[in-house]
């Protein structure tokens, strides 16, 4: 079982020190450039695990705030977002495999907006993308946040070789040979994980052979810590 981070919650000489996973937010934002990179990778402890956000111009359209967080200007928004199959959106693709590369990353997350829905416009889009694009030993992990039912990830995740990546107190994973866990925190970024929460999560990561945990509340070093202490006290 992997346990880290959404992000680098700590300074990263202090976390390499105490977690040894954790999946980059910037790429999703604007990906940091390869030479920095690099540099993450040779700070980090030989057995250090990097998984990355794919980059939001794959995923998400220039009318996301995210864009303007990240003070992306596009001349042509059709062109962007949901997977189209755009030079634009395959580019966005061939970056953050290159990041992940350079990380030695083995997972890749695409997170969609809840805005984005299970049209037959998107599931087409969705097919096309994922066909099309060199993935080399890299698992591909999808977060899909609209109103898809168990039905459609599973058909897609399965046709694709994806992995399905949950918040698990949100909804249960339906296809993958393992589990990504995504812990943004019950009802909000701002809870707390109790005792009770990281025993139940602890139950439900034990059916898989492998399974990552990853925090992303306001609490995430130390609940991310607290659990790596209950995995070891089993």
């Amino acid at each position: 079982m992997k346990v880290g981070c959404c992000g680098f919650a700590k300074a990263r000489a202090k976390y390499f020190e105490h977690l040894a996973l954790v999946e980059i937010q910037q790429t999703f934002y604007k990906p940091p450039r390869l030479e920095t990179a690099r540099r993450w990778r040779t700070e980090a402890p030989p057995s250090f695990e990097f998984a990355l956000k794919a980059w939001q111009l794959i995923t998400h359209e220039p009318s996301s705030p995210t864009y303007r967080k990240a003070k992306i200007e596009v001349k042509e928004p059709n062109r962007y977002g949901a997977f189209r199959p755009s030079e634009e959106v395959f580019a966005a693709w061939e970056r953050t495999r290159e990041i992940a590369e350079a990380l030695e990353a083995k997972i890749v997350v695409f997170q969609c907006p809840a805005s984005f829905r299970p049209t037959e416009e998107h599931k087409a889009d969705v097919r096309a993308f994922f066909r099309s694009i060199g993935r080399g030993e890299l698992t591909l992990a999808w977060e899909p946040r609209g109103p898809w039912g168990d039905d459609e990830v599973k058909g897609l995740c399965a046709e694709l070789g994806l992995i399905h990546c949950v918040d698990p107190f949100q909804r249960q994973p339906v296809h993958g040979n393992l589990a990504y866990f995504r812990l943004h925190g019950r009802g909000g970024y701002r809870y707390r994980y109790n005792d009770e929460d990281l025993v139940t999560l602890l139950e439900w990561s034990r059916p898989y052979g492998e399974t990552y945990c990853l925090f992303n509340n306001i609490n995430m070093f130390e609940d991310a810590m607290r659990f790596r202490e209950m995995i070891r006290n089993g």
